[in-house]
């Protein structure tokens, strides 16, 4: 999700890419002419609360923090379970559970544990429990979404009671980087053993280092948790008791909630609600996200295994009406699956200039026909994934619907449940019989090639299979490279040709939207709200 256009465009990448790596906010306005902000950071909490209720469009599968990979999971165990290194709301990579890093040599990097960390139940944390939860990650019979962070380790090993090392097979500068996210997350050795099949449900629970423990988990209703008064980072000491996640898919009930107060807050809100939720008592916010919105490609064994029709494809859909229809004018048009605000290992300015240089989309109907003859595609079949628990997924998909059959194409849509929809992006079988689906990329750490290395052959994020040898290649190379600029050259080429052959379809940009009532203030306001703990800073308003 991220920004704007016109004359405006640059500036208003600029500035948007900016906040992102300092904070603070910006201002913007949408094609419609709509204003508003990019703000990062909102004002802190000043005092305490004893109880906040917090909206989700859907409950988490799992808190599991091996499947954490996608909002609602995310939103909570961001507050419960911490990584071994801390990615701030400023994009700025700082030391987490472990004190101190280092990268002695292309192929070690040595972590130094604080002595001060405890688990919720009260043992002490070591480097015992980081080596169990980071292996754990690369554990086939788990099949963590995480598995592709550490598919150039070699070994993880305690070298010492806070001491830990990993070696690598070949250098891959990310490595450290996504140990700032979910990916480093660090739980108890002893309490994944006990828990076993059940670890992150209801059942099981978790038991990590957070600000927040788990208190309760009612399926189908809320997850509760609760301030941890022994956290060990007293800069970020929690100021709201309880914090309830209530989980509301319905759109419209989810925004009425916000807005009579029923509850104090959420993300990702209904865009055609914005109007209401401005005018009302509580103040919304608007941040940056390091991702767009796209049509990925779940199936190339169909019809839109060839190139010519997904060209034909994005030719065809009309994203000015989407963004008008289903983001109430708060978008523009995507021009790649990451935008500037996403290349935070360049400066912006560059950043922004590079985006500004890349195609415009367009929609060109004619052209799109004639590839999808010539494709030999002509009533073939496609389904598209399509949800209620965003007007922008409905809208965005009927018009893929429109947009395929005005073409030639024969196109299907399959209506998931807010609840179900995640699970398309953790299970693989959950996508049989799915061509194409809504989704949106995003990066958790500065580096874009974050999310470009995910398209690599056999990635567990690569949902359709797409295999390019030099995007492979181009993408190895920029692992090992540690120079940031050239890095981002490289990264640059790799996503010249996730341009051309399209594994995914660019749609739209738009900021992260955040509601919270009159008496609350201080949640973090951007992406990087899904890794850092944003309730420790929640608290009264006044």
């Amino acid at each position: 999700m991220r920004i704007f256009r016109t004359t405006a465009l640059a500036a208003a990448l600029v500035l948007s890419a900016a906040a992102c790596s300092g904070g603070g906010s910006s201002d913007n306005s949408s094609d419609s002419g709509k204003p508003y902000e990019i703000t990062n950071l909102t004002p802190p909490g000043k005092g305490p609360v004893d109880q906040v209720k917090w909206s989700l469009y859907a409950e988490p599968q799992t808190l599991d923090y091996a499947y954490a990979f996608d909002y609602p999971i995310n939103a909570v165990l961001a507050n419960v379970c911490e990584s071994l290194l801390r990615v701030t709301p400023e994009f700025k990579l700082t030391p987490g559970l472990a004190a101190s890093f280092a990268n002695p040599d292309p192929l070690t990097w040595t972590y130094k544990l604080r002595s001060d960390v405890k688990f919720h139940d009260g043992t002490a944390m070591t480097s015992k429990d980081v080596v169990a939860s980071l292996e754990r990650q690369m554990d086939p019979e788990v099949g963590s979404v995480y598995a592709t962070v550490f598919k150039d380790v070699e070994s993880i090993k305690a070298t010492g009671p806070l001491d830990v090392t990993i070696k690598l097979k070949r250098p891959n500068v990310l490595l450290n980087e996504q140990l700032g996210a979910s990916a480093g997350t660090i739980e108890s050795a002893d309490f994944l053993a006990k828990a076993g099949k059940d670890y992150g449900n209801p059942q099981g629970g978790v038991n990590c280092t957070g600000p927040y423990s788990l208190k309760e988990w009612k399926p189908g209703t809320a997850i509760t948790i609760k301030k941890n008064d022994a956290y060990w980072d007293k800069s970020l000491t929690p100021q709201v008791g309880e914090l309830e996640f209530v989980f509301i898919q319905d759109p419209a009930a989810r925004a009425n909630a916000l807005i009579t107060g029923e509850v104090d807050g959420g993300y990702l809100l209904p865009t055609d609600a914005y109007q209401k939720l401005q005018a009302g008592d509580g103040k919304l916010y608007f941040g940056d996200i390091t991702g767009n919105y796209s049509a990925a490609v779940t199936n190339l064994k169909g019809a839109l295994g060839d190139q010519k029709v997904r060209q034909a494809l994005s030719l065809a859909i009309d994203r000015e009406g989407i963004i008008k229809a289903g983001l109430n004018g708060y978008g523009v048009l995507a021009k790649a699956p990451i935008p500037a605000s996403g290349w935070g290992t360049i400066p912006a300015v560059q950043a922004a200039q590079q985006y500004t240089d890349l195609p415009e989309p367009k929609q060109d109907l004619e052209a799109a026909k004639k590839l999808v003859a010539e494709a030999g595609a002509t009533g073939k079949k496609i389904v598209v994934a399509t949800s209620p628990l965003a007007t922008e997924i409905t809208v965005s998909t009927n018009e893929i619907q429109r947009a395929g059959q005005a073409i030639g194409l024969e196109v299907e849509l399959k209506t998931i449940s807010p609840d179900a929809y995640t699970a398309l992006f953790t299970d693989p079988s959950a996508r049989d019989g799915i061509d194409m689906l809504v989704t949106s990329g995003y990066d958790v750490t500065p580096d874009p090639l974050e999310f470009y290395q995910t398209l690599q052959t056999g990635e567990f994020a690569n949902y359709g299979s797409w295999s390019n040898p030099e995007y492979d290649a181009i993408i190895q190379e920029a692992l090992g490279t540690a120079d940031p600029a050239a890095r981002a050259a490289l990264t640059a080429k790799a996503q010249a040709i996730a341009l051309r052959e399209l594994p995914g379809i660019p749609l739209w940009e738009s900021p992260l939207s955040l509601y919270m009532s009159k008496r609350i203030t201080g949640a973090t306001s951007n992406i990087s709200h899904l890794s850092f703990p944003w309730a420790a800073t929640l608290g009264a308003a006044g």
